[in-house]
């Protein structure tokens, strides 16, 4: 092989003689990374046309795929049962939505639009994104079969962005899950990234390489102990309930209503659409606002600044956004919320805490002084479980593909 690959891509690869049977040295592989991204600001302001902050992480899946000479799709991920999707249908099938096959043939579809001719190929994968987490495993899986199928399948290079928005475009309609588009750029791009969602056709980002350990803190994500794999209803009435409050306006999106504009509307606005409706409009112009000055902080290296409006941040998505704990969850158990209270009993002031992703679960946000972050991860870990907490760092390269 040309290419000497890192350890998980030798575990990948290992999966896939087992799986696929033995290579030789005429056999064209295709070696595939995607890695797990952590929003570092911006909570559910890309959906509304808004600004983020985003990072990829030191977690990602790994793969190795080949050509099969077929018209099948063979996948088989070291967790899961291997599974075939054909290639002769590429359209929307309803008895797949949330699952994995959608997820190959939503990117499939979207690949052949590029002039790609469809053909099939087996792929094995081991994924160290923990599943359910808030670190968009979904969103590394479409980035890795898009650039599975950008390699093996000829065609023009395909920019980060692009693939974003195909990967998106697959979230939704195949898989049936809303999404804005930020799980899937920052996959994609790679780096700490700040991204503008204003202009549907252009997503503006700039890169930044900064290291939160070499300015004192870590980035640590705890899991609260509950998924939130099957609260798509509470997802989808985010977008849903602020959208609505920009449609009283005649538009699509809330960053297309001035926030003057809406200020003048509210008493209107609540009685027609109620409280969490404006509740969280109120969140979508605080909180972007907010990012861009967190991305002001972190470019002069102000890393006080940053902690400080990441603390408003969080108390922002919970009494504002509401989405740390379900709709419909029982009041003796709130899982995320503790997780935020015992992170910051912990940390005492230091710090910032929030939840983290789309919310409802998975896992939240800590930055903790590294001299503290491991007492730190053993407390939380003592509280809600051996494993529960973990350090990341920032990685600077996003999903591609090679030829081995």
């Amino acid at each position: 092989m040309a290419h000497t690959l890192p350890p998980e891509g030798a575990k990948a690869l290992d999966l896939f003689k087992q799986t696929f049977g033995e290579v030789s040295d005429k056999d064209s592989l295709v070696y595939v990374y995607a890695p797990g991204r952590s929003e570092i600001a911006g909570n559910h302001t890309d959906h509304e046309g808004g600004h983020i902050i985003a990072g990829s992480l030191d977690v990602s899946i790994d793969a190795i795929a080949r050509l099969n000479n077929t018209n099948t799709v063979r996948i088989k991920d070291a967790a899961f049962p291997l599974f075939e999707v054909s290639l002769n249908d590429l359209s929307v099938q309803e008895d797949e939505k949330e699952t994995s096959q959608a997820l190959v043939r939503g990117t499939a579809h979207e690949m052949v639009k590029t002039g790609r001719e469809a053909k099939g190929f087996d792929l094995a994968s081991v994924c160290s994104i923990p599943s359910g987490g808030g670190l968009s495993s979904s969103a590394a899986v479409e980035a890795a079969y898009g650039r599975a199928m950008e390699t093996l399948w000829p065609g023009e290079a395909i920019e980060p962005i692009a693939l974003a928005q195909m990967s998106q475009r697959t979230e939704n309609n195949y898989f049936g899950k809303p999404c804005g588009l930020m799980d899937q750029a920052a996959v994609c791009l790679g780096s700490l990234s700040f991204m503008d969602f204003h202009d549907k056709g252009h997503v503006y980002f700039q890169k930044l390489n900064y290291d939160f350990e070499a300015n004192g803190y870590s980035l640590c994500l705890v899991k609260v102990g509950s998924s939130h794999a099957d609260l798509t209803a509470d997802y989808a009435a985010l977008p849903a309930e602020i959208q609505a409050v920009a449609h009283e306006f005649g538009k699509t999106r809330l960053c297309e209503v001035p926030q003057a504009d809406f200020e003048a509307q509210v008493p209107a606005l609540r009685k027609k659409l109620g409280d969490r409706a404006v509740l969280r409009a109120i969140h979508y112009y605080m909180e972007n606002a907010s990012v861009d000055k967190r991305w002001e902080a972190l470019q002069a290296n102000d890393i006080d600044r940053f902690l400080e409006l990441t603390r408003a941040s969080g108390a922002s998505s919970a009494m504002f956004l509401q989405n740390v704990s379900p709709s419909n969850t029982d009041v003796k158990n709130q899982p995320a919320m503790v997780a935020l209270g015992l992170a910051e009993l912990t940390l005492n002031g230091k710090g910032a805490t929030r939840i983290h992703g789309g919310g409802f679960g998975g896992t939240i946000q800590c930055f903790v002084p590294t001299e503290e972050t491991d007492r730190f991860c053993a407390q939380m870990d003592a509280w809600l479980g051996a494993g529960s907490s973990k350090r990341y760092t920032i990685t600077q390269r996003g999903a591609y593909a090679q030829w081995l």
